[in-house]
């Protein structure tokens, strides 16, 4: 219970520290070097992790409706979900987004679509998560020219781009473009970001899809932090200032149901990158800290009894809290078998709401130091991580660990060893290999109706009737000419935007110059 904004005591009127250390010293401080502890010194109790639920389906009038309802119910941040189309860089008049128009999230083929997905939403006044990687410089271009139109000042629009290829290739599979020319898109991010929109948080490294994909909590960890160190490296050949860029990287994990081992992999991973961060030659403690995001584990939700999914969730959530994350979404009870519901939506949202506000959790700065357990298991974690880290360096680091296949092959051992386990009766799942029961077909599912993509369609042939072609023509001549010389992408498919060139017409461009990549 929060007394006054500084003093924070239990019901039964004992008074909690900020932060607790040991008998024989203060030890690592929260806050400091390496971060074990926490990037803040007084982490949330004065102010909590940003709420940031992720959402988005249809088309971007119906996305702009869930958005508003998750705003008056009390979450504190954006997080957009684009449909495969989008992700892949085709509008919703291709032949190969048939059938996957707004289905995985919403549809956004232009600018246009765009200004509808925030209409009554002021960009300056909310920060906003986009997971989107292969096409995110044309979606991030879409997001500052609609803050140009609203009038915001670009220096203090915040948020982040999730803009991690490199786990694509290893894990996801939503890559456009051949690792190199990735690399450039990426790194011309950086560079345009930290002069032009330097609030922004221009990559959310990714371990979540390798967790998704089956990795233990170690590999996620460890393939997250090499990727880190590739973009790191790749960005300092560009000459970029690690001091600059390095503040505005952010991660983004996994959190499954250990609930001990989620924040032992938490700690560690603050404590290595800023152990790497500083070997790479960062001066400046905040651009040796490490930031991040966390989503409760899609792959641990049951189809089976999925109101046992809840309390999956709150264990996840509060595994993260108790690690330290700046930003969480809980998921959906429902979403092993479809977007979720409005309903479960708002539940998860709660789950967030009640861990802050009853639990007790945010009243003192990493409760579970100094456990011999969670000591033990944070060096234990962190030690088998610099193995594979290791590994990896003497490939030659994550591209060519990539490329050999080392990667892909240790998460799909993995898999297999954990699908084996459930199959074999070895690993309990609550209602699936134990504790089953008959039950009706679940029928509260959410579902997207194929004539979205005719909505898009016409939207889309409204859109190519009003503009003008000329400049047109010559914004996406600009893109594909920049995409050869070397330029920075970022002014031109920026103006391309403006123009109201749409997503596949920009993406195809540098298609043109890149080609596709195979894996």
């Amino acid at each position: 219970m929060k007394q006054s904004p500084l003093t924070f005591v239990t019901d039964s009127g004992i008074e909690i520290r900020q932060v607790y250390h040991p008998a024989s010293g203060p030890g690592e401080q929260p806050g400091e070097f390496p971060f074990t502890r926490g990037v803040q010194a007084d982490m949330y109790r004065t102010k909590l992790w940003t709420m940031r639920q992720y959402a988005g389906f249809s088309t971007a009038e119906e996305s702009n409706k869930r958005y508003h309802y998750l705003l008056s119910q009390g979450t504190t941040g954006l997080s957009v979900a684009f449909d495969l189309p989008t992700q892949i860089g085709y509008d919703s008049d291709h032949d190969l987004s048939d059938g996957e128009v707004g289905k995985a999230g919403v549809a956004i083929d232009s600018l246009r679509d765009m200004e509808i997905l925030f209409d009554g939403i002021k960009l300056e006044g909310i920060t906003t998560s986009m997971t989107i990687n292969s096409t995110a410089a044309i979606l991030l271009s879409m997001y500052i020219a609609l803050a140009r139109k609203q009038g915001a000042d670009l220096k203090q629009i915040s948020g982040t781009i999730q803009n991690d290829l490199l786990k694509e290739y290893a894990a996801r599979g939503t890559y456009i473009y051949p690792p190199k020319a990735s690399m450039r898109i990426i790194t011309d991010i950086f560079a345009y970001c930290s002069r032009e929109v330097p609030k922004w948080n221009t990559i959310s490294i990714s371990g979540y899809h390798i967790r998704e994909a089956g990795s233990t909590a170690v590999q996620e960890l460890a393939f997250t932090l090499s990727n880190g160190k590739a973009y790191v490296k790749a960005a300092l050949e560009q000459g970029l200032d690690i001091n600059v860029f390095g503040k505005r990287l952010s991660f983004f994990f996994n959190a499954h149901n250990n609930l001990f081992q989620e924040v032992a992999k938490f700690r560690a991973a603050r404590r290595m990158w800023a152990k790497i961060m500083k070997e790479l030659g960062a001066t400046d403690p905040r651009a040796m800290m490490l930031r991040f995001h966390t989503q409760t584990g899609g792959s641990t939700l049951t189809a089976q009894q999925p109101m046992n999914n809840i309390v999956r969730v709150t264990l996840q959530a509060l595994s993260a809290v108790l690690g330290g994350t700046q930003s969480l979404h809980t998921n959906g009870y429902d979403e092993a078998l479809s977007l979720p519901t409005e309903e479960a939506a708002r539940i998860a949202l709660r789950t967030q709401q009640v861990i802050a506000h009853e639990s007790g959790a945010v009243d003192t700065v990493d409760p579970l130091a100094g456990s011999y357990f969670i000591e033990n298991l944070t060096d234990e974690v962190e030690r088998l991580a610099w193995e594979y880290i290791h590994r990896i360096d003497a490939m030659g680091g994550s591209v060519s660990a990539i490329e050999a296949g080392f990667i892909q092959d240790e998460i799909a051992r993995a898999s297999y060893e954990y699908q084996q386990s459930v199959e074999q009766g070895r690993r309990i799942i609550v209602g699936v290999n134990k504790f089953t029961v008959e039950e009706p077909p679940f029928d509260k599912i959410f579902t997207v109706d194929d004539s979205i993509r005719l909505v898009q369609i016409e939207k889309l042939k409204q859109l190519k009737s009003e503009r003008n072609q000329a400049a047109v023509t010559k914004a996406i001549a600009a893109v594909e000419q920049t995409a050869r010389d070397g330029g920075n992408l970022l002014p031109v498919i920026l103006e391309a935007v403006e123009c109201y060139c749409t997503l596949g017409e920009i993406a195809d461009a540098m298609r043109r110059v890149f080609g596709e990549y195979n894996a």
